[in-house]
């Protein structure tokens, strides 16, 4: 009887023919196929919940990976703010460099200009100071100007004018920028020609083509020392 049971519960639980015969013996058939049919309907519902799943996993992958391109964004955003800070400060350092650069120029040129002041009003009173006690002419020396271009030192004693530069140091082009306005001066203000000249050029310093230059030109070279060439006076 045992034996029978047994074999009996397992047809039940193996064949599926044999379950619904028995089953329609029992008028449980049709619960049985419902109850297959909404088997299946879970396992589909199972299906496609899984699918959500996976959908939602992708979903939240792409979220990730747009999540990370922002913070690479940001990132980049961060290094271009920082890089255009660092260009602004490199740039208030160049203008402070500018300026310093400016403010150091403006300082060397006042200071140019006071020993160049220093330097004609020198050469005035020195030169001066010689003709009279050399060859008695009591010259009163100032610049003048020839259309736009200035003589540093232009006087008149009689019949002899002096007319002549005044430098720190003294190259071959100032004597003869010297013999130029000399020319211009004979052309636009003759008036101020006399028949005997005097060329001179008051310098700290001399190179020795100028000087040998000067002395072809007979032009009077010194300094409050001494003389560099010798001083001629000249038929204009």
């Amino acid at each position: 009887m045992n034996n029978l049971k047994k074999g009996f519960l397992e047809l039940l639980d193996k064949d599926k023919e044999f379950r619904y015969t028995v089953a329609g013996y029992l008028g449980l058939s049709e619960i049985l196929k419902r109850l297959d049919r909404l088997e299946e309907g879970q396992n589909k519902l199972w299906e496609g919940q899984n699918r959500l799943w996976e959908n939602q996993n992708r979903l939240w992958e792409e979220v990730k990976a747009l999540r990370e391109g922002q913070e690479k964004l940001w990132e980049e955003v961060k290094s271009l703010r920082e890089g255009q800070n660092r260009l602004w400060e490199n740039q208030n350092r160049l203008w402070e460099e500018v300026r310093e650069l400016r403010a150091t120029q403006n300082r060397l040129a006042t200071t140019l200009d006071r020993l160049t002041i220093s330097v004609e009003e020198e050469a005035l009173d020195v030169i001066r100071h010689r003709l009279k006690n050399e060859l008695g002419l009591d010259v009163e020396l100032r610049r003048i100007f020839v259309g736009e271009r200035e003589i540093n030192v232009y006087g008149v004693s009689a019949d002899t004018c002096v007319i002549g530069e005044a430098t720190v140091r003294l190259g071959t082009g100032l004597i003869q920028e010297l013999e130029d306005k000399i020319e211009a001066l004979k052309r636009m203000r003759p008036e101020l020609i006399k028949p005997r000249i005097i060329k001179v050029i008051y310098t700290d310093y001399a190179s020795p083509s100028a000087l040998e230059l000067a002395k072809k030109q007979d032009v009077w070279v010194l300094n409050w020392r001494s003389d560099f060439t010798p001083r001629r006076i000249i038929q204009a």
